[in-house]
């Protein structure tokens, strides 16, 4: 731990400002307003080539910011991007009108990018052709940091002092024309993106923390897209209440046939219908559509054409044979549920209990979340299948092998070595 580091444990952080006297009110905080207005949305490749040349002319790091409708349509797709760069202003794109942004995309390659919350946004800007070679996270500096809220309007508001209008946040972002009111909200999410990475940047480096974050950033951005989930029917809310394997045959189809109208209709699965009727009807098993009706969620505003698919559904994973059921759960990759291991391993429970009381101090001194210094799931796999000489190399080795950093690396080993030999 460095001296920069020491000093910055028991350092606040920097804010806009200290608590003011008992006796003297808090100033306002301003609300911030556009400062150039709401820019026009783009809509035609006419308009993007003019955003292109203009971006390309700019200079520094790129905001980039996008809306999507979650829980109004089916997957994950952009319906409005926004973008600011100095010499370039700010830039509101409708990906339905412009759907390939690749040729943005590449003017942009080798600038800076810098979002908030990066990991929910790049794999929605990556399917119209938009993926930076560099970036700044600036939630992720945020938690690095230590600020204890995170969110870009508590951001804005403890760096800058400026307050961010809230409230369409969670809106119909399909929605064609878009109001005023939402643009202008969706214009100021990369106003002060620029200057909001600058002070991080400053904050995290009298931290001693700045390398650290720029290791986290190229890891976000060098990351592959990730796999498609296997078995996504296992996630439903409330798996479970669901036991036997006939039931989960159940949970399989309703899902599926869910997925399949809802990419069909272009809606939200949840707005087809919800995972607790799912759950239901898994655990009724009706055999017929009367009695499916009188299950929750399929009451009597669902059509007959509805119903019956439905009950089809149920009806086909009642007919498979035992050799077609899905086995009760998946098989485990990793360790254990932690839960588990003082009866099946007291050993490895001792070394988990001690690393984790070892992360937990550290993170504490460094002013981070735990799972931000080392990801839980990291400590269980070398605490569960330890090397054999658990030396600073071999465990160093462990942990590159479960993809931590070199600074997480640098910072944790030497715990864990102490963690297993003490236990050993």
């Amino acid at each position: 731990m460095t001296d920069a580091q020491e000093t910055a444990a028991d350092t606040s952080l920097r804010t806009t400002g200290g608590a003011p006297p008992d006796d003297v009110a808090p100033a306002p905080i301003p609300l911030l307003e556009p400062r150039e207005g709401i820019p026009p949305v783009v809509a035609s490749d006419d308009a993007l080539a003019r955003v292109i040349s203009a971006f390309a002319a700019g200079s520094g790091p790129v905001a980039v910011d996008a809306e999507r409708a979650s829980g109004y349509r089916y997957g994950q797709r952009a319906y409005l991007v926004q973008l600011r760069r100095d010499g370039a202003g700010s830039a509101l794109i409708d990906p339905v009108g412009c759907p390939d942004l690749s040729g943005l995309g590449s003017v942009l390659s080798g600038s800076e990018w810098i979002l908030h919350a990066a990991t929910q946004d790049l794999p929605c800007l990556r399917e119209i052709g938009m993926t930076p070679t560099g970036l700044f996270d600036t939630e992720l500096a945020g938690r690095l940091a230590g600020f204890p809220r995170v969110g870009l309007g508590a951001m804005v508001e403890n760096v800058l002092g400026y307050s961010l209008e809230k409230g369409h946040s969670a809106v119909d972002w399909s929605t064609r024309p878009l109001p005023d009111p939402w643009l202008r909200y969706a214009a100021l999410d990369v106003e002060l993106l620029i200057d909001l990475r600058n002070a991080l940047e400053e904050e995290l480096d009298r931290q001693g923390k700045l390398e650290w974050a720029r290791e986290e950033f190229d890891a976000i951005a060098s990351a592959p897209p990730a796999p498609p989930r296997k078995d996504p029917w296992r996630r439903t809310s409330g798996m479970h209440k669901v036991r036997r394997r006939r039931q989960m045959a159940v949970v399989r189809e309703l899902w599926t046939t869910r997925d399949q109208v809802a990419r069909r209709r272009d809606v939200s699965p949840g707005k087809v219908l919800s995972d607790a009727a799912i759950v239901e009807a898994a655990l009724a098993l009706p055999p017929n559509t009367q009695a499916l009706t009188a299950l929750p969620g399929f009451g009597h505003r669902m059509g007959r054409r509805q119903l019956e698919q439905w009950q089809a559904a149920v009806d086909r994973a009642k007919a498979l044979p035992d050799s077609e059921l899905p086995q009760p759960g998946q098989a485990l990759t990793g360790p254990p549920p932690p839960r588990a291991w003082a009866d099946k391993d007291p050993a490895a429970a001792a070394r988990l209990s001690a690393a984790r009381a070892a992360v937990s101090e550290l993170a504490a001194r460094l002013n981070m979340p735990q799972e931000n210094l080392i990801t839980p799931d990291t400590v269980r796999r070398v605490c569960w299948e330890p090397p054999k000489h658990p030396t600073p190399d071999t465990v160093e080795t462990a942990l590159a092998g479960y993809g931590a950093r070199h600074w997480q690396i640098d910072q944790v080993a030497p715990l864990l070595v102490r963690a297993l030999a003490a236990t050993a």
